[in-house]
């Protein structure tokens, strides 16, 4: 392991409070494939009114996606090969938005349950109202049938799980400034950090369950999954990040297609996490010429371990969404001081982040050549070389006025 990481104690110790470099969310079957097609597999953006996937591909150069897993062994006829091959609106649809084979469309296992949406249950009851109820006394009856249904618990089926990767700023900047070479490895170490973190959840945190009531739990023959490559943010900033949506159906060693036991799921989410973590620094260390620290990230904020020599102010101009929900929850904090007197606590500041910022219209340039001018713009430097070793800007020359 790559000697800075593998400090005894103190960093061990500190890395326990990091921000997450791997999160997953539920996708649910219906509406969640719907937000696969539009934001996951199109690059964090709303995909509306894209006529396919292929055009967008083409027009944005976001890679299209790769199918991956163990479990992809069962898929087909037996004889087909799936791994790295890419992914289509179609096979999407087939496997997320109905639980089929995505080559053949015959069904794994039993079919997703299917529910009530909340709208359709309250528009039925209101339906039900005497028609002689109007005015302020039918929009009261509403308004309670309302409130009524939103508040009940709701049970939604499951179609797979969105794993994204996505490793430190400090990495997003390398690959958005470095030449093609440095941009090569940083991606390749990437890459391989997922697949392996991906092998490792395979091989012990991906089980299902049998019996009554699901008690016993089983292993299973692997993942079916697909891989989406991103370059940026919501915010059009350089953010390198891929995400590996698990799909919620596995095979049983008797080859019975049954659901992912999620309760084992979640609690891997952290160790999935600091493992992808660890080996993106060991790999990106072995292909260039880089090393590890941390850096501290103000009050009330776990430390950050980045890539030395980048400029935390070229972070920072690389960082709007993030800049855009500290704004956000800045004002959060205020309100919460405001309405309990007092600061609110760590678990309390997790539970009141915002999740999303609704933001996005003004995206920033794209292109290497326009993230290279913001780089510019922002530390008045530039590179005397784009390599590993270039993103040092305190070696860099002043840019000619």
């Amino acid at each position: 392991m790559h000697g800075e990481r593998c400090c005894a104690g103190g960093h061990r110790a500190l890395r326990s409070g990091r921000a997450m470099v791997m999160t997953m969310r539920r996708l649910s079957a219906g509406a969640g494939y719907q937000y696969l097609l539009k934001h996951t597999a199109i690059g964090d953006c709303d995909g509306t009114g894209q006529p396919s996937l292929t055009t967008y591909y083409a027009a944005s150069g976001n890679p299209p996606g790769q199918w991956l897993g163990q479990g992809l062994a069962g898929i087909g006829d037996g004889d087909a090969n799936l791994d790295g091959s890419l992914v289509t609106e179609e096979a999407m649809a087939q496997l997320f938005g109905a639980g089929r084979d995505p080559l053949s469309g015959v069904a794994l296992g039993r079919p997703y349950p299917t529910y009530i949406p909340v709208r359709d249950q309250i528009a039925a009851r209101v339906a039900g109202l005497p028609e002689e109820l109007e005015g302020e006394g039918r929009t009261a009856a509403v308004d309670v049938i309302t409130r009524s249904e939103l508040a009940k618990p709701r049970h939604t089926a499951v179609a797979g799980f969105d794993m994204t990767f996505t490793p430190p700023k400090s990495v997003s900047t390398l690959w958005a400034l470095g030449d093609r070479r440095t941009q090569t490895e940083v991606l390749a170490a990437h890459r391989k950090a997922v697949q392996d973190s991906l092998s490792f959840f395979e091989n012990a945190a991906l089980f299902t369950r049998t019996g009554a009531a699901g008690c016993e739990q089983r292993p299973t023959r692997g993942a079916v999954a697909a891989a989406f490559d991103h370059w940026d943010s919501r915010a059009g900033d350089p953010n390198l990040h891929t995400h590996v949506v698990v799909a919620n159906k596995v095979q049983s060693p008797d080859g019975r297609w049954l659901s992912v036991d999620s309760r084992a799921l979640h609690h891997a989410v952290v160790t999935i996490s600091e493992l992808y973590d660890d080996l993106l620094a060991d790999e990106l260390a072995r292909r260039l010429p880089v090393s590890w620290s941390w850096r501290h990230r103000g009050v009330r904020r776990s430390p950050g371990f980045e890539l030395d020599g980048t400029n935390d102010g070229l972070m920072a101009e690389f960082s709007t969404r993030t800049t855009q929900i500290d704004a956000a929850m800045t004002a959060t904090i205020g309100d919460f001081y405001a309405g309990h007197g007092r600061a609110p606590n760590r678990i309390e500041i997790l539970r009141l982040a915002p999740t999303r910022h609704p933001g996005n219209a003004t995206r920033q340039a794209r292109t290497p050549a326009g993230r290279a001018r913001r780089g510019v713009a922002r530390t008045r430097f530039r590179p005397h070389r784009q390599d590993a070793r270039g993103t040092d800007w305190r070696r860099a020359q002043p840019v000619a006025c």
